[in-house]
């Protein structure tokens, strides 16, 4: 293991539609910078061809604004940490052959990271006033494409107990806004119109599920229909009740995500509690999340917002502490679409 010594990381995050870099001096963020697409929006969702196509247009700007920033000469770089999934082939594709060429160039290690684990593990990044889980503790990831439990006993030593059967919560975030006719993305609209509404305005059913697992394509349905229904009797329904519509929405998603880590928590034992995940910006599950510390007699770590959405300074503290225990990739490493947090 490696210790005592500085190390600078470059990192690189193209899983979907973000072109990130990010160096850290072994465990610090020095610079983390974030090239969004926009070009999505006016077709409701990320088309991945065009991803692909703006993460080879963004991704060498980006590194250079990176280093830059951190003020570090690419010379002085110690390894280059990369996402190589889960996420989109086309985008994972781009930054994996940068970050591969880039190692290779400068004859330093490579090093692969699993998406998943870098939003756990972004509770790592060293952070003035900030504070770090203890092992063992439990950790929410919510995001667009995953919403699990993940009980998380060492930095590399993690099991999921409990996933969704079907869709993520961000996705039912996205799908309800835009049966609501919110433009994408539209789960951060849900949570803006929800902070002026009443929650309790309109009572959705929770879906049943086994143990840990979620379900959230009932929901969405119910959601649907629900709609459909009001609006028949009056065309103006979700423009006079879009706020109480947004609140009502976002209190049972929240609910359905606090029964179960409730849940994990009466079996586990374990009231060490760190979420993480595009979807942990919203503002009612932070809420909700620090007042469960002084109901519930929780210990809750809630990220910054920059480490939320898909960034690289998480796959940088991925790559230090993999850096540490000389955890390298070869050359023939290939991107993975699929890419379980947890390998069998």
């Amino acid at each position: 293991m490696v210790t005592d010594q500085t190390i600078y990381i470059l990192a690189i995050e193209s899983s979907c539609d973000d072109t990130s870099a990010a160096v850290l001096c072994n465990n610090r963020t020095l610079s983390n910078v974030v090239a969004s697409q926009k070009i999505h929006e006016e077709y409701g969702g990320v088309v991945p061809e065009l991803a692909s196509r703006a993460h080879q247009q963004n991704i060498v700007p980006v590194v250079h604004q990176a280093l830059t920033k951190a003020n570090i000469d690419k010379k002085q770089l110690s390894a280059i940490a990369f996402t190589r999934g889960p996420g989109l082939m086309g985008s994972l594709l781009v930054g994996t052959s940068f970050a591969k060429s880039l190692a290779l160039g400068l004859k330093i290690p490579l090093i692969e990271v699993n998406h998943m684990q870098a939003h756990i593990l972004a509770h790592f990044i060293e952070e003035e006033n900030s504070s770090q889980p203890s092992f063992p503790f439990l950790a929410l990831t919510i995001s667009g494409g995953h919403t699990q439990i993940v009980l998380v006993k060492d930095f590399f030593d993690m099991e999921i107990l409990g996933e969704t059967l079907d869709d993520a919560v961000g996705e039912a975030f996205d799908k309800s806004a835009k049966i609501l006719g919110l433009p994408y993305p539209g789960g951060p609209l849900i949570d803006k119109h929800a902070q002026l509404g009443n929650p309790k305005a309109f009572p959705f059913p929770k879906p049943k599920v086994d143990e840990l697992n979620f379900s959230f394509s009932g929901l969405k349905t119910s959601i649907l229909y629900f709609i459909q229904k009001e609006v028949k009797k009056n065309p103006n329904f979700i423009e006079q009740n879009l706020n109480d519509v947004c609140a009502s929405i976002q209190y049972t998603i929240i609910n359905i995500l606090m029964d179960k880590l409730k849940l994990a928590v009466k079996q586990t034992g374990i009231k060490e509690i760190a979420i993480g995940g595009g979807v942990s910006a919203n503002s009612g599950i932070r809420k909700t999340l620090l007042e469960a510390e002084k109901k519930l007699s929780w210990k809750t770590y809630v990220p910054k917002f920059e480490y939320c959405t898909d960034n690289a300074a998480m796959i940088g503290i991925v790559g230090y502490l993999k850096y540490k225990n000389n955890d390298f990739a070869n050359q023939d490493i290939n991107a993975q679409a699929r890419y379980k947090i947890v390998e069998n």
